[in-house]
């Protein structure tokens, strides 16, 4: 007879989410993930598969759970290039609100895990991909409705606010500095103009 989980999945891989953003893949060790779940090192194990595969399954849960997304704000109703614009600021004033100095899971990823993880640079890779097809769409309707010159390229420009976007999130790690971050969001805005 199978014996009853004597936890939530849900709620252990939450916990196991949090500690991986907090500390990395590297400095996680099965131990820590045991001690702070608070389960078996083998119900761990058959319940999430091993580290990694732990680690996969809570870098998709973030993918997952982000609030709100990026494509949400970007797919508010009204006019696109303030929703363009409202995406840039809520990532800036969500870097400066990260006073524990996490950073975003997926940049944290990126520079732990990238080149070399096959499976971490495809979820990353269809992350990143869906962000920029969905500012290419808001820039597109942007230049639809006048807001953004006809000679922009809004695919290019998707790309650039898609790495600055990022490179943001990387600098918010190792910097308290508020006006740095707000100046440097209010020079990439003048892309748009």
């Amino acid at each position: 007879m199978a014996r009853t989980k004597e936890f939530d999945p849900d709620v252990a891989l939450q916990a196991a989410l949090d500690l991986f953003w907090e500390r990395g893949y590297e400095a996680t060790s099965m131990a820590d993930l045991v001690d702070h779940l608070g389960i078996a090192r083998a119900s761990l194990y058959a319940t999430f598969g091993n580290k990694r595969d732990l680690y996969l399954k809570a870098l998709e849960r973030y993918l997952e759970t982000r609030n709100p997304s990026p494509i949400e704000i970007l797919s508010q109703p009204g006019p696109a290039l303030p929703a363009v614009r409202a995406l840039v600021e809520f990532y800036v004033t969500d870097s400066i609100a990260d006073t524990r100095r996490r950073g975003c899971m997926i940049v944290n990823a990126a520079a732990e895990m990238l080149p070399g993880d096959p499976e971490v640079s495809r979820l990353l890779d269809t992350n990143w991909s869906a962000l920029e097809a969905a500012l290419t769409s808001a820039l597109i309707r942007a230049r639809g409705e006048g807001d953004l010159p006809a000679d922009r390229d809004p695919r290019a420009l998707a790309r650039f606010l898609l790495v600055f976007l990022q490179g943001l999130r990387l600098v918010s790690k190792g910097s308290s500095d508020a006006r740095r971050l707000r100046e440097a969001a209010t020079e990439a805005l003048t892309v748009l103009a």
